[in-house]
């Protein structure tokens, strides 16, 4: 009897360890994921709304700007050659005979020709663009800060894609090139940010004021939700 009562007893107190341990781990869910909520559904005090009126605009003046440049000097070259890439365009420099230019030194070193043709992404960026002018608008009318999570995942999603995806158009483009042409080199990628010696000329690529007006978007929507963090939320 004694040992069926410790075996009954050692077999009873396992479950009810069992049992502690899931009632104590439920609160501290719950606790997360109404903290969760609570912190989303904050609203955004009038300071906000303005500072999200001032990402609007950075987003509108995005459109003209250039948002990249890229610039080759060679000996025959002297001043340069100017590619300027904007959301919808490509423009080069001395009214766009510099990409003529560009596109002759890249002949001989087996490049093919750029083309805006071939940059199917300025088809996109501008509706992208306009679409978060839209959703930012509606941040502001609708004050919430789950609004404002929304837009910093969404736009940095589109902004690491639009990286990755010019990253890979340089890429391509020094990489895909004619064994037969006149020059021959090794496959290499432009640089994005920086100096790069490719061939007898020499690279330079930064970026402009549409770049940093994106980058100030960002900034302005880690600024409103600053400014925000001590609103308390109405519905509990």
């Amino acid at each position: 009897m004694l040992n069926q009562a410790s075996k009954t007893g050692k077999d009873d107190g396992a479950p009810e360890t069992r049992a502690h341990h899931s009632t104590a781990e439920e609160p501290a869910t719950r606790r997360f994921l109404r903290r969760e909520r609570l912190f989303l559904a904050r609203p955004l005090n009038l300071a906000s709304r303005l500072v999200l009126l001032l990402g609007v605009a950075f987003l509108i003046g995005s459109f003209f700007f250039p948002l990249w440049q890229i610039r080759l000097v060679a000996p025959q070259y002297r001043d340069g050659l100017e590619l300027k890439v904007y959301s919808y365009e490509l423009r080069a420099g001395n009214n766009g005979q510099h990409l003529d230019e560009i596109n002759l030194l890249n002949h001989y070193i087996g490049m093919k020709p750029i083309q805006q043709a071939d940059f199917v992404e300025m088809t996109w960026i501008p509706f992208a663009v306009g679409l978060f002018v839209l959703l930012t608008l509606r941040a502001t009318v609708f004050g919430r800060m789950g609004n404002l999570v929304d837009l910093f995942m969404l736009f940095s999603y589109f902004g690491l894609f639009s990286m990755a995806n010019f990253y890979y158009r340089l890429y391509t483009y020094g990489h895909d090139l004619d064994p037969k042409a006149a020059m021959t080199i090794e496959p290499f990628v432009p640089v994005i940010i920086g100096k790069n010696q490719i061939a007898n000329f020499t690279q330079y690529s930064y970026p402009m004021t549409g770049s940093y007006l994106f980058l100030g978007f960002v900034l302005v929507l880690l600024f409103a939700a600053w400014l925000s963090r001590k609103e308390k939320t109405l519905v509990e």
